[in-house]
């Protein structure tokens, strides 16, 4: 067999940190969870967990758009059901995140951070936070600054591990310099249709580290399937693809981003509960190098050297 003949598609657990608990390959978005019933969102909840989604993704920001009425509601709502349904809290990984302050709109110092990380708990209803990300960076907050700010969330106990969202590499680098605590994710975009992090270094980065991308907005927001702004030739490629797996668009779309040797985690923000079940076909699709290269192709419309 030769190495274009492998499956480079992985559903293994990914490892957070190296001392961390195991995620799924893939995870649960709430950015679209703005429905106010609360058995409803359990379900949804209950749902990703049962289907080995247990990373549960969410940010003080979820609520403003997609139906949301305001900032930190969508922690509201995952609070509710951790109400409602305590035991679903040892199930998950919990994860949030910080930083964005609308209109400002970005804000990292240690008074603004603090307060925001004192307001997710008190919404989430939780004593800790498994996983803390700085949602956008702050281009006007030291790193130094930033990392004592990080560092003092996991001494105090209320944050278990700390990521980054957004973040270019020289970010990157310039707030790990400063912490003592490791960065044990990152989460970008990335998708058929968005591969930044695959050409600007965050990948790698990722790798030399051992830092798990969580890909965000892995079915390029909904556009796969209105084709809305994406490339013709990338559709043709995937629903060849698609074809041939005989599976949908975004069950290709999902396997792409969980065929990167960085073991990306792909998250899932679907508010329909079959949906979320179907994500876990993308563990039977096999995508070779000749495959994955052909979607890169197509999505940048040039040609690889």
């Amino acid at each position: 067999m030769t190495s274009n003949d492998s499956n480079l598609v992985s559903s293994a657990p990914r490892r957070l940190g190296p001392d961390g608990p195991e995620i799924g390959a893939l995870g649960y978005g709430t950015w679209r969870l703005t429905a106010d019933d609360t058995s409803a969102n359990q379900a949804l909840l209950e749902t990703a967990l049962d289907a080995g989604l247990n990373l549960i993704d969410t940010a003080d920001v979820y609520g403003l758009d997609h139906g949301g009425t305001g900032f930190g509601q969508n922690e509201e709502r995952l609070g509710a059901v951790l109400t409602a349904a305590p035991e679903l809290r040892d199930r998950m990984v919990l994860a949030t995140k910080g930083g964005i302050m609308p209109p400002l709109p970005y804000d990292s110092s240690p008074e603004y951070l603090t307060s925001a990380l004192e307001a997710s708990l008190t919404r989430l209803n939780v004593d800790v936070i498994d996983l803390y990300q700085i949602h956008r960076p702050d281009m006007f907050t030291h790193p130094a600054s930033l990392a004592n700010t990080l560092d003092g969330f996991v001494s105090s106990g209320k944050v278990k591990m700390i990521g980054i969202s957004n973040f270019t590499v020289d970010q990157y680098d310039a707030l790990a310099a400063h912490l003592d605590a490791p960065i044990v994710s990152t989460q970008p975009e990335y998708s058929v249709a968005a591969l930044t992090p695959l050409r600007d270094g965050m990948f790698d980065r990722s790798m030399r580290d051992g830092v798990v991308p969580l890909a965000w907005s892995p079915l390029a927001g909904g556009r796969l399937f209105s084709g809305e702004g994406i490339r013709p030739e990338l559709l043709e490629v995937v629903d060849r693809l698609a074809d041939r797996e005989g599976v949908d668009r975004a069950t290709i779309a999902i396997a792409f981003v969980l065929a990167h040797p960085s073991q990306p985690v792909a998250l899932l923000g679907t508010q329909t509960p079959d949906r979320l079940v179907a994500g876990a076909a993308a563990f039977d699709v096999h995508l070779d190098r000749n495959d994955v290269y052909d979607i890169v192709a197509a999505s940048e419309g040039v040609p690889l050297p």
